[in-house]
């Protein structure tokens, strides 16, 4: 399984970083056997805008871009400039490729210097990823300045990998009734026959119906 963490920070240390290693942690730790690689798109900077001119990806760009589109689940994390996500940020993802997200799960995250931005998740990101077809887990995360060490934000760090290690976590296939494998038939059930349909509920009676084999249909053509 591999987990790739965008991180748009700008920083060093970041904030928006920390978020992101705390979110990973968190789904890691319900999904033992990940590997987790981390972008900095502050090293990408540079390759990002010659890309929009030159429409050829640098060679680290181009690793970015490879690793997220083969990645099984994402999770990006932006701070918020002018209530949005950075210019960075959107840059990154404007030069995916417009499939590489499709069905891909993304825990969506911010960080900002107040809490008024929290609505950004809503308004910015999950519309973002929408349009890329990614299946956005339900809880993002925003952490305000204030929100760092402060009670509330690591249960929210906890529901959203959650959320995103549910969609990671491999499913038991659903058992098939014998009557539907087409192994023979069920229990107390009489065998389909060719050139027959069972009785079909009909209103408050029932309405059998017979269906001519193709084999007498056509020898009546050839009589007529």
């Amino acid at each position: 399984m591999k987990l790739v963490v965008v991180s748009a920070g700008l920083s060093v240390p970041s904030s928006t970083r920390l978020l992101a290693d705390r979110l990973a942690e968190s789904t890691v730790r319900r999904v033992p056997d990940t590997d987790v690689e981390v972008i900095e798109l502050r090293d990408l900077a540079v390759e990002i805008a010659h890309n929009f001119v030159t429409k050829f990806p640098g060679p680290n760009l181009e690793k970015a871009l490879e690793s997220v589109a083969e990645a099984d689940a994402l999770i990006v994390v932006s701070p918020v400039f002018s209530a949005s996500y950075s210019g960075l940020f959107k840059s990154f993802f404007d030069v995916i490729d417009k499939d590489a997200l499709t069905g891909k799960p993304v825990l969506i995250a911010a960080t900002g210097g107040t809490g008024r931005h929290s609505l950004v998740l809503d308004h910015a990101l999950r519309p973002l990823f929408g349009y890329l077809r990614a299946v956005v887990v339900p809880t993002g995360v925003y952490a305000a300045s204030e929100d760092f060490g402060a009670e509330g934000l690591a249960e929210r760090v906890d529901r959203a990998a959650g959320e995103l290690a549910a969609l990671l976590a491999p499913r038991p296939t659903a058992e098939v009734p014998p009557q539907d494998r087409g192994d023979g038939p069920a229990q107390g059930r009489a065998p389909r026959t060719v050139g027959s349909v069972e009785d079909r509920p009909l209103g408050t009676g029932s309405l059998k119906d017979r269906v001519v084999p193709f084999e007498q249909q056509l020898a009546a053509l050839k009589v007529r």
